[in-house]
């Protein structure tokens, strides 16, 4: 298996980010129904003040061919598009577990 995790820090005042958050947030849990390699995927935002990163994504895939299967499928593509404008910046490590 392999885990996929991605965090995001995001533009704006808090308000608009935590907007912005939660609307991919959403997006990104309705995944699985939609992707069959996506075994499931944790989504949390942030809530410490202090820290940078607004949203992290923890998802589960067979395989490492498959985070590229995931990563290109249209509804995760529609789902990224929603941090369009909004990301300052992402980080990403996948590893087998």
């Amino acid at each position: 298996m392999v885990k996929h995790i991605v965090t995001f820090q995001l533009t704006g005042t808090p308000q608009e980010r935590l907007e912005v958050a939660r609307r991919f947030k959403a997006a990104l849990e309705a995944l699985p129904e939609q992707i069959d390699v996506l075994q499931s995927i944790e989504v949390g935002i942030n809530q410490n003040p202090d820290e940078q990163w607004d949203v992290v994504l923890t998802a589960f895939v067979p395989t490492m061919a498959d985070v590229a299967i995931y990563a290109k499928h249209p509804a995760h593509v529609a789902a990224a598009a929603l941090l369009a404008g909004h990301k300052a910046a992402r980080a990403c490590v996948d590893y087998e577990a």
